[in-house]
């Protein structure tokens, strides 16, 4: 995500991991490390088929590895994230992190010149003595 005009905080933003469900299913993961389908379903909050899906691009990016196999006699699906995972994800936290910080700072400095401007017009005004 970078072209001429992408701001130079919001440069190093993964399309693969920002997406915000894929972001949630790496996020989970980097807690647990492994996950079966079903626990990060409820998890996300995302359809099995949305899962499913997120899950494939996020496999063909290398950021997580699939193990399909039983427990028992039910068909069960885990999910691991890899070491380019782990990577991929503290890599958007902390370019998310950048852009939070780079935002406060301008919403403060906008703050402090709007400030400053209402007091510089306040001084400006014409003193009562000099009306009329």
């Amino acid at each position: 995500m970078s072209d001429p005009t992408t701001p130079r905080f919001l440069i190093g933003l993964s399309d693969a991991v920002h997406q915000r469900s894929r972001l949630a299913i790496l996020a989970a993961l980097h807690e647990l490390s492994r996950a079966d389908f079903r626990l990060l379903q409820k998890t996300t909050g995302l359809t099995e088929g949305n899962l499913g899906r997120h899950i494939q691009v996020l496999e063909s990016a290398g950021l997580v590895l699939v193990e399909k196999g039983y427990s028992g006699r039910k068909p069960q699906t885990l999910i691991e994230i890899t070491k380019e995972g782990i990577m991929a994800f503290e890599e958007e936290v902390r370019v998310l992190q950048n852009l939070v910080t780079e935002v406060s700072l301008r919403a403060t400095s906008t703050s402090r010149s709007k400030k400053g401007s209402k007091k510089a017009s306040g001084s400006l005004s014409v003193p009562r003595s000099a009306e009329a």
